[in-house]
């Protein structure tokens, strides 16, 4: 498989949001992190799904960590179902270690409704609070549950993280600032009913504004139909730029400049 490149590579792009873990990738791992090398993505975020996944994105760092790759550990609202002692305890182990650098991915999701709400709901404030009590940043998941989403974030008073896939618009955008998250735009941001999202693009403030792929998932256009990878960021980056009306060069190296900073990858600036 090849992905076109927008030419030049954009030099410091980070995907702060990927399953390179995923069984997507078994075939040809190596080659999509290739790829993403070549378009100038220097740091890839891979985050855990849930203990199994996450001890996947933690071998990964030690495979192919000179290729800029973290992990983190989490569970994902649609495994919120199975949240119990033997999670907590498993979670809390993978999270604790050093290759970990952010607690998630967690949130809410009462779109799919894939496990039940108040299983999400107690999963998704014991991360909070894990994330606090570890001081990590926290990777969190938000679909149509933005009241209940910032209602725990706000509870979880001096969290820190991003909201991964931001969805909403620039309203529900400024309460998550105010409580001081970071935003993170994948390739939904490209789509074409996707106004609001862009709106929110288009405002958020420059040291908070991160992008991501969530690859497998979510592919930007012109790529909407295939397998998303890491690579595919440097043109949601070039869209979120667009709708800024900055220079994508500039913005993806302050981009990746606060993913590295945010998960604690290089010094803060």
């Amino acid at each position: 498989m090849t992905v076109p490149q927008d030419a030049p590579a954009l030099a410091g792009l980070a995907d702060s949001h990927c399953h390179l873990n995923a069984a997507a990738f078994d075939g040809d791992r190596a080659e999509v992190i290739a790829r993403a090398q070549a378009a100038g993505v220097e740091t890839m975020i891979v985050v855990g799904l849930d203990p199994e996944s996450s001890e996947r994105a933690m071998d990964l760092t030690r495979l192919h960590g000179s290729a800029g790759l973290a992990a983190t550990a989490g569970l994902h609202p649609h495994e919120a179902g199975r949240f119990g002692g033997a999670i907590r305890e498993s979670l809390e182990r993978l999270c604790a270690r050093e290759e970990c650098c952010a607690v998630g991915e967690t949130g809410l999701d009462w779109f799919k409704d894939w496990a039940p709400r108040d299983d999400q709901l107690e999963s998704f404030r014991w991360q909070l609070a894990l994330a606090r009590r570890l001081d990590k940043p926290v990777v969190i998941h938000s679909r149509d549950a933005h009241e209940d989403t910032i209602r725990l974030v706000e509870e979880a008073e001096g969290v820190r993280g991003v909201m991964h896939c931001f969805s909403y618009g620039p309203a529900e955008m400024e309460r998550y600032l105010d409580a001081g998250l970071s935003i993170s735009f994948s390739g939904n941001v490209t789509y074409r009913s996707a106004d609001a999202i862009r709106a929110a693009a288009a405002t958020c403030p420059a040291d908070r504004l991160l992008v991501e792929t969530d690859s497998p998932y979510l592919a930007p256009l012109p790529h909407r139909r295939e397998r998303a990878e890491p690579a595919h960021v440097a043109t949601t980056l070039r869209r979120v730029a667009e709708a800024r009306r900055e220079d994508p060069a500039a913005l993806a190296a302050r981009a990746g400049d606060n993913t590295r900073r945010l998960f604690g990858l290089t010094a803060a600036k």
